[in-house]
Formats: structure tokens, C-alpha cells, sequence
């Protein structure tokens, strides 16, 4: 299914972390981490689930950061093949959060189908570890952006600069409220940023994304940041750690945060479906998932 596209990828991934990932599943012989996977809300199977999370988990506990996890087994053969049978329609899953664990698995099975004169398609190593939730019971959250510094200009320069393709006004309130617009805190002060008509093409599931519209009309083009991935003059702060986080590090240093609003589950739908890729660190899902909760051993 990865292979053939039938999990649908957001993000590029970057080889240095893959061959970290493949020397950690290789070593340990196993899956440890799940990939976090998403599909199109289905009747069908989110009955099924329904009644399943209505008996006692097997598992119940709330892990050293806080957060809970409940885990139920399915392992009736009846209760197993009807889910089974209720997924075949499904023709697509996405990945949420996992780009790097999806591909190192994928490349793994592959290293090892090469390596094994009797494959036959059914090993364990064929497969990865994931939990795959309903799209419209995840949420994504905000994934915010500090600047370390205003590439020479002075703070009037830079909000005149910035003027020119976002309409600048004194903030009520931090978080943005609707897309296209985007908080900015400067000098110990909260602005909303809105995009200016004709600055971004509507049409274009990524050119239209907050991220992207931030990217080349702000980032780029101003301060000089061409490549977010690799400038160390940008950091990204996940929304969990709130707008508080973003004045911090303003005080301490920093010259300039901006808050975004969050990027929908549609959107993401839509830009995998096309084949395409978001901007980096569009997306910050919350809770994690686990690690070392369930194993996938390879063999």
C-alpha cells in the first residue's frame, strides 16, 4: 500500500533521519513507534470501533507527560474479519504524523525482500506498525514561527516592508481567528497580519496554505529565508506550548514570532490526494502517540 500510494505522504522527508530510523528498526528487529495514520471518516467501521471502545480496555493509564491512553484488543476472528471487510472500501490512508517511520519501514521490507530468495509477500517485515484514527476525530494544531532577527532593518522598516502584502493591525487577541490571517508579535506587541487579495493564487491547494503564503510573501522575500528547513534564523514552536511560548522567546531574544492558524484535515486530504506537499511544519498533531505501547516485531 505504501509503495503503491495508497498511503498518501504530505511532507518530504529527509535521508539522514530515514537511515536513522532503518538502523533503529534493524537493530531492534521491530517497530516501537506506530505511524499515525488518518482515513475518510467510514459508517461502516466507525460503528464497528464504537462498539468495541464501549467494553473495558485492556489497557488504561495516563503516561509521565499527562496524557491518557486507552487501548482495546480485537481478537475474534468474526470481530477481526469484519473489520477487515469494512476497510476494503477505504481506498486511501493518509499520513498524519509518521513520514519518516512510514518510509524507513517501507525501505526496510524492501531491503529485506531483496535479501530473501523465498519471499513471499506475507513476512512480517512487509508490514508497519501504525493506528489509524478517523479524519474527523483529529485536530490539527498550530505550528508557530520565531525569527531570530529582521535581516538589518529597523521594526518600522520591517512592518512597512511587511505592509505591502499584509494589511497590519493592532491585535485584541493573539491566535489568529480564520485562515489567511496570522498573529505577529514585535516589540512587545500583538498585530493580526491579513493577506492581501491577488497575494497568493486561491486555486492552488499549497500555494493557498497559511505556511505558504507566510513563506513568499514574508519569509522569502524580506527576511531573506529561502529554505526554512536548513536557515537557522527561523525555529518552529508547536502549538501545545501556547502563545506564551511565542512571547518568551521575543523577550529573550528573538526579534519577531508569528502565530498561525491551523492547517484543516481537508486541506492536508486534498494536497496528498494531488500529489503534492506542504510547506515544512505545517501540521502539529497533539497528543503523540506512545512509543513502546504495542511492538511489531519483523519476523
Amino acid at each position: 500500500e505504501y509503495d503503491a500510494d495508497r498511503i498518501k505522504k504530505h511532507e518530504f522527508t529527509r535521508e539522514v533521519k530515514e537511515q536513522d530510523r532503518m538502523r533503529h528498526v534493524r537493530t531492534l528487529n521491530c517497530n516501537t513507534g506506530p505511524v499515525f495514520l488518518a482515513y475518510r471518516s467510514a459508517p461502516a467501521v466507525d460503528d464497528m470501533l464504537m462498539a468495541v471502545t464501549k467494553r473495558e480496555p485492556e489497557y488504561n493509564f495516563v503516561s509521565d507527560d499527562g496524557i491518557r491512553h486507552t487501548l482495546w484488543v480485537v481478537s475474534e476472528p468474526k470481530a477481526v474479519a469484519d473489520i477487515v471487510s469494512a476497510f476494503a472500501p477505504i481506498d486511501a490512508l493518509y499520513v498524519a504524523d509518521g513520514h519518516h517511520r512510514s518510509a524507513s519501514g517501507a525501505k526496510v521490507a524492501n531491503q529485506r525482500r531483496d535479501a530473501n530468495p523465498c519471499h513471499g509477500g506475507e513476512e512480517e517485515y512487509n508490514y508497519f506498525l501504525s493506528v489509524i484514527f478517523p479524519h474527523n476525530q483529529l485536530k490539527i494544531m498550530d505550528y508557530n514561527r520565531v525569527i531570530k532577527d529582521l535581516a538589518g532593518m529597523t521594526p518600522q522598516e520591517f512592518t512597512n516592508a511587511v505592509s505591502e502584502k499584509f494589511t497590519i493591525e493592532p491585535a485584541s487577541v493573539s491566535s489568529p481567528v480564520k485562515p489567511k490571517t496570522f498573529g505577529m508579535y514585535l516589540e512587545g506587541a500583538w498585530y493580526t497580519l491579513t493577506a492581501r487579495p491577488g497575494t497568493y493564487p486561491e486555486s492552488d491547494p499549497v500555494l493557498s496554505l497559511d505556511a505558504s503564503i507566510l513563506q513568499n510573501n514574508l519569509f522569502n522575500p524580506i527576511l531573506g529565508i529561502g529554505d526554512p528547513r536548513k536557515d537557522e534564523r527561523i525555529d518552529f514552536v508547536g502549538g501545545i506550548r501556547g502563545m506564551k511560548e511565542l512571547e518568551k522567546r521575543v523577550n529573550n531574544g528573538w526579534k519577531v514570532a508569528f502565530a498561525m492558524y491551523p492547517t484543516s484535515m481537508e486541506e492536508l486530504m486534498r494536497i496528498a490526494d494531488a500529489g503534492k506537499t506542504m510547506p515544512p511544519k505545517s501540521t502539529w498533531f497533539e497528543p503523540k502517540l506512545r512509543s513502546g505501547l504495542v511492538l511489531h516485531p519483523l519476523d
